[in-house]
């Protein structure tokens, strides 16, 4: 039975492998996909050398940290690189969005694409209820204004 399993944990390898795979087309961050070339990595050693666990869970994790360590900041930059890239947050700039509370220069929370944020205001205050529209993101903060409001 064991002997069984051991010359059969290839395929557990690869469906891991293919399992990262398909979840990183849901995430599209690259992490996962650089997990699932470590996984596919144990799955050869697997093939190559049945039996010798902890060569396969070596190499599967060597292959996985090389690959996010290396590879994964490479490919980022590239991407992020391409002309008319824009991140989610980028995105965010200009959105619609509801005051959740009173915003202040010194805080409150906004509604935005269905996402609470903490928020300040750009200029004055923002009573609750009022609609907004996103100037800037400063890190975890939406600077917002009131949706009437012209900006220069």
């Amino acid at each position: 039975m064991w002997q069984w399993l051991a010359e059969h944990l290839w395929v557990a390898w690869l469906t891991l492998a293919a399992l990262l795979a398909v979840t990183e087309m849901m995430t599209l961050d690259l992490t996962l996909l650089m997990l699932a070339v470590g996984a596919l990595a144990g799955g050869l050693v697997a093939i190559a050398l049945p039996g010798v666990l902890w060569l396969q869970i070596t190499v599967a994790v060597a292959v996985a940290v090389a690959m996010l360590a290396l590879l994964r900041p490479t490919l980022l930059a590239k991407i992020r690189s391409l002309p008319g890239y824009r991140s989610s947050v980028d995105k965010m700039v200009g959105s619609p969005g509801v005051a959740l509370t009173e915003i202040t220069a010194a805080g409150g929370e906004v509604k935005v694409a269905g996402e609470v944020w903490s928020a300040h205001s750009l200029e004055g205050n923002i009573a609750a209820g009022t609609e907004i529209e996103v100037y800037r993101i400063d890190g975890p903060i939406a600077i917002v204004y009131p949706r009437h409001l012209a900006l220069p």
